[in-house]
Formats: structure tokens, sequence, C-alpha cells
């Protein structure tokens, strides 16, 4: 398997699995975690659909580790964890929660977060996150029942979940390419962000 990814709703799993089976990946979508002992056959990608989003940030802390080990045992080679692509949480989570627990069981000390999806719209300019032509804050998302969102900035919103150091690699440096994104990676660990 190259990828096991754990997603925090049906949704976002449903995308991603459609996604990587377009660009030719045999793909498997799970709804839970899965058990130990499943077999996931001759599958590249997984994806595990959570309904995580909304519940309690210890519950969905252990429900995407537990997800995670039962990929990394059947021999996942990377990880991905698929939040919603327009970044809506509580207020305490559980993105950053679910994320600091995933760096801490793979040994590892940094990560992006990019919700983009361009194909639904959804885009990140100098760390703030669209909806179409709007910021996030100003888009329907504002009045979501659950998850609403008031704040568009990316770093803000990440940074009240987590005790890791959040940041941000600009713009300037995505456009650059491959070479200047390693530069503003290296300098970001330097700074102790994660």
């Amino acid at each position: 398997m190259l990828l096991g990814a754990i997603a925090d709703d049906l949704t976002g799993a449903t995308d991603l699995a459609l996604s990587l089976t377009r660009e030719g990946m045999r793909t498997i979508q799970v709804v839970g975690v899965p058990q130990a002992d499943f077999d996931f056959g001759d599958a590249e990608a997984v994806v595990v659909a959570l309904k995580s989003r909304t519940i309690d940030a210890g519950e969905a802390v252990a429900m995407s580790v537990a997800s995670a080990r039962v990929l990394l045992d059947a021999g996942a080679e990377q990880l991905f964890f698929k939040y919603c692509s327009t970044f809506d949480s509580t207020p305490a989570g559980n993105i950053g929660p679910a994320a600091d627990a995933l760096l801490d069981l793979l040994g590892a000390n940094f990560t992006i977060a990019c919700p983009a999806f361009p194909t639904n719209g959804r885009t990140v300019y100098r760390g703030h996150l669209f909806v179409g032509q709007a910021l996030l804050s100003e888009s329907p998302m504002k009045d979501h029942p659950l998850t609403p969102m008031t704040d568009a900035n990316l770093v803000r919103v990440l940074q009240a979940q987590t005790t890791a150091k959040v940041g941000l690699v600009g713009y300037e440096a995505v456009d650059a390419g491959h070479d200047r994104i390693e530069q503003a990676f290296a300098s970001a660990r330097r700074d102790g962000i994660a």
C-alpha cells in the first residue's frame, strides 16, 4: 500500500477515494476504524472514512490513531490526514489534536496543513482560505450550525487547536518551486514550526 488516508468524514473520504481512483490508483474506502486483520488486498491506497469532525477531541484522536496503526501495520508507506476542505471543526479541534497525535505516532515533528481543493472552489492564498471568490469567513460556512467558520486565517485557526507552533510558507516560495519550498520548510523547522 502506497497511501493510507484518514478522513474526518464520509464526504471528504469519498472525494479523496474518487480522485485517487481517477488518477489510476487501486483504491479501497472503508467506513469506520478498520479491524486489525482487515484484508486490503492489492490496494495502492486505502481511505478510512471516520465521523470525527465534531465529536469529542479525545475520541477523534483515538479513532484517527487507531486507523493509522491499522494502515501502517498493513504496510502503508505514507499517511495522509484528510480533513474538510473548509477546515471546519470545533473551536478546540479536532484537526489540530488529531494532527498532533498522528505526528506523535509517526515520530515526526513537521507536517503541512493545506485544505485547498480547487476542483470544489477551495483555494488558499497567503494563509487565508477561500470558498469560491469569498473568504471562508464571508462564505455560507460562517453560519454552519455545528462548525461556524468565522476566521479565514488558517494559521490562527490551527494555532488555536494545537500547542505546536504554526507558521506559513507564503505564495512567493510556493510559486518559486520545489527548491524554494524545501528551503522554506527547512527555515520553518529551524524556527520551531511544526
